[in-house]
């Protein structure tokens, strides 16, 4: 019960905080770009079954891929991609706390 409630509060709600905190002049610009980040998770429509409760998302999708990580965190160094780097990595981070309680 603890892990759905944690995921989707973490993937909606804390990016609105981090939004508040980081980006304080458009926070609200910034929390709907990061909540536009989920859009990374066209990828499971690529997977079969598309969703599985038991599968860990990390390095298991195409988006979801170290190397997929890596270059989000090179986005983090233009001004530009910053919010959406934030919003795929802090996307990655909750994804990851899933294949934690899997274990």
């Amino acid at each position: 019960m603890l892990q759905p409630i944690l995921h989707y509060s973490l993937h909606f709600l804390f990016p609105g905080l981090i939004a508040y905190v980081f980006f304080r002049n458009q926070w609200k610009k910034a929390w709907l770009i990061m909540i536009a980040t989920m859009l990374v998770d066209v990828d499971h429509l690529f997977s079969n079954p598309i969703f599985d409760s038991n599968r860990c998302s990390i390095n298991f999708h195409i988006l979801h891929t170290y190397y997929a990580i890596g270059v989000y965190v090179i986005l983090l160094y233009f001004k530009n991609f910053r919010v959406i780097a934030v919003g795929l990595l802090f996307h990655m981070f909750t994804d990851f706390i899933d294949c934690l309680f899997m274990k």
